[in-house]
């Protein structure tokens, strides 16, 4: 086992296209570290630099105390499970975990305890005969995660491992991850961009945008105090409201707190007959639309002034401007068109710079 640091590492293209734009991180011996965030912001070129399948700008890449910017992949001590599965067709489950180990020389018995030990792990002993066209989506995830675990290396890359899969499969597959990691606690670097799956797997989570990190830390802390309105509309499902503090809502969440947005996430806010407390928030709202799912109910309000609606589109994963998500726990909620009242209390307000780089503390 080893643990992972990156210091100020780069990366960028022949023409100038700079896609790490200088990345510092830890990830501790054990640990579990999930890199999440939108399609084209770095998180898979970073691993790809980790396991040295692409060349590093600038910066260093150091592996359980050894500086790997110059080593060829094969001598890192990794192993890494990729999300087309990557099996050789013409080979049975056996030989294609213990291909790479019949490349290392390694000895014959070995080689069987290995493979035989992590079939074990993973479940797949009645498989191991099979080709992999005679297995289902999740079995080659498995005998992809095997060849990755018979390698016994100081560090596991995963790169989206599970996009591949159904949804029912993805969750199954998710906790199995997750307990394999625990019972061999090798230090892991998993890379997505499904915030649910980060939330759930990460000791340690690196949200990324625009080839920047926007904030390191345990997923709760992260969640609980977003330090951008990137992380806080990107962490969190259903997307936190983001309010513009301006114009008729500049002293919505109290005069001098610096704040230029205010956030509030959906489940945050309660629909009330009275207003909010003191330092709350309330908001007016007609009911736009209602989703009912299983045992809790969204509400999408629209803040009319006026009699106006606003209509203007938002960016993928946030709100339009002037709407507002209220969940309840439930199956019944208002009716569409009815006048409500959603209120939230003061400790349930996030508060951020007007450029949405910064949080706020009131």
């Amino acid at each position: 086992m080893a643990n992972v640091v990156l210091r100020n590492v780069r990366k960028t293209y022949p023409g100038g296209v700079e896609a790490i734009k200088g990345v510092d991180f830890e990830v501790g011996d054990g640990q579990f570290c999930v890199l999440v965030g939108p399609s084209g912001c770095g998180k898979s070129t970073l691993l790809r630099m980790v396991a040295g399948l692409e060349t590093i700008t600038g910066g260093e890449i150091d592996i359980g105390g050894r500086v790997v910017n110059e080593v060829e992949p094969a001598e890192r001590d990794i192993a890494m499970v990729f999300q087309n599965y990557a099996l050789y067709p013409h080979m049975s489950v056996y030989n294609n975990m213990a291909y790479g180990l019949r490349n290392r020389g390694m000895a014959k018995g070995e080689i069987d305890t290995r493979v035989r030990e992590a079939a074990q792990i993973l479940e797949i002993m009645p498989m191991l005969e099979r080709k992999p066209r005679q297995l289902s989506g999740g079995q080659r995830q498995r005998v992809a995660m095997g060849r990755a675990i018979v390698r016994q290396p100081k560090v596991f890359l995963f790169d989206e491992p599970l996009s591949n899969l159904d949804a029912k499969l993805r969750i199954a597959m998710r906790v199995e991850i997750r307990k394999l990691q625990r019972r061999l606690n090798t230090t892991s670097i998993y890379v997505t961009h499904d915030q649910l799956e980060a939330m759930t797997l990460a000791d340690i989570l690196v949200v990324m945008n625009g080839g920047l990190v926007e904030q390191i830390g345990n997923p709760l802390e992260i969640y609980k105090k977003p330090a951008t309105t990137f992380v806080a509309s990107f962490i969190g499902a259903p997307p936190m409201n983001l309010i513009p503090l301006q114009g008729a809502d500049a002293n919505l969440a109290g005069a001098g707190s610096g704040a230029g947005i205010l956030g509030i996430r959906p489940e945050d806010l309660v629909i009330a007959n009275e207003p909010a407390p003191p330092g709350g928030v309330s908001l007016d709202l007609i009911v736009e639309a209602i989703e009912q799912v299983g045992a809790e109910t969204y509400v999408y309000g629209v803040r009319s002034r006026q009699g106006e609606t606003p209509t203007v589109s938002a960016k993928p994963g946030e709100l339009p401007p002037g709407e507002i998500l209220v969940r309840v726990p439930g199956q019944s909620g208002p009716a569409i068109g009815e006048r409500i009242r959603a209120v939230a209390a003061r400790d349930k307000l996030h508060l951020f710079s007007a450029d949405g780089r910064k949080r706020v503390d009131s």
